[in-house]
């Protein structure tokens, strides 16, 4: 069945705040938007309901869910949802993805850290919210989501805003290319289990030369995937899903094996690019609550 929505727009006297209504069944919800500039604000509402006019009704129910869920009851006594909550560790390239997305969809997370350094991983309290002992895992209510693919996704699925994969085929086909070269090809290759696996195998010394090849050969693929795409990040002037994953590799591999980025100049121009962005600065691993203080 279509669905129809009537929606209606107002700015408050707050600058910088949006607030719109939604008609869903009879029932009026009030939703509030950050960020939007009440000068212009009819132009970018006219814009986003293009978009939605656009898109199939599924992703008009996600929309209408997210607006459910920012709903600011007019009648009291109403628990409010309960915050995400994000089980990460400060230097993990994998939590760090999930916490740009977080960031860039402007969610509030309570930050469960987990010390791999310490094992902590392995607990029986968190293997019962990933079996594998990986993080990151978040947990959404009822609801619990591990690796950060999966993680990502459903993010991106139930909170619309800031869409984290564009409308163009090639270029989202793009998107999921980088994202698993690195998901799949780089990270697992370079995580703390495999080096330390080499390391009572092998060798320390075999440790920093296993991270260099992959991470070279990863590059160099990433390279010839984005020659023709890049624009101020992987795929263009917005940051999407390949970015999300690309930005913790390269940092993750000149600040922690100080890899060489010579032979590799989109990527570094890319990282040079990524450090100016809030969403990624606050997703950095020392502005983690468990990062280090000495």
């Amino acid at each position: 069945m279509p669905l129809t929505v009537s929606l209606t727009l107002y700015s408050s006297e707050k600058a910088g705040t949006v607030y719109h209504s939604i008609l869903r069944n009879g029932k009026l919800l009030m939703v509030k938007l950050i960020d939007f500039d009440p000068l212009d604000a009819e132009n970018e509402f006219e814009n986003k309901l293009r978009i939605l006019g656009g898109l199939e009704s599924k992703f008009i129910v996600s929309f209408l869910r997210y607006c459910e869920s920012k709903i600011t009851m007019t009648t009291s006594g109403q628990d409010e949802p309960k915050k995400l909550q994000l089980y990460s560790y400060h230097r993990s390239s994998c939590s760090f993805r999930v916490r740009i997305a977080l960031n860039l969809k402007g969610l509030d997370y309570e930050y469960k850290a987990v010390n791999l350094l310490k094992g902590e991983q392995k607990n029986p309290e968190f293997l019962k919210l990933n079996p594998l002992g990986y993080v990151p895992a978040l947990v959404d209510g009822d609801i619990v989501i591990a690796d950060s693919f999966a993680i990502i996704m459903y993010l991106e699925e139930k909170y619309p805003q800031h869409p984290l994969l564009p409308h163009d085929l090639e270029k989202r086909a793009i998107n999921y290319q980088a994202a698993n070269i690195v998901s799949a090809s780089i990270q697992p290759l370079q995580n703390l289990d495999v080096l330390n696996y080499i390391e009572e195998k092998v060798g320390p010394d075999a440790k920093i030369p296993w991270v260099e090849k992959h991470i070279g050969k990863g590059f160099a693929a990433l390279e010839r995937l984005l020659k023709n795409h890049a624009g101020k990040y992987a795929t263009g002037d917005d940051v999407f899903l390949a970015d999300l994953f690309l930005a913790p590799q390269i940092h993750g591999s000149i600040k922690r094996f100080n890899f060489d980025m010579t032979s590799y100049p989109i990527l570094a121009r890319l990282h040079e690019a990524y450090m100016q962005v809030p969403a990624i600065q606050n997703a950095l691993p020392e502005k983690q609550p468990d990062f280090p203080s000495t």
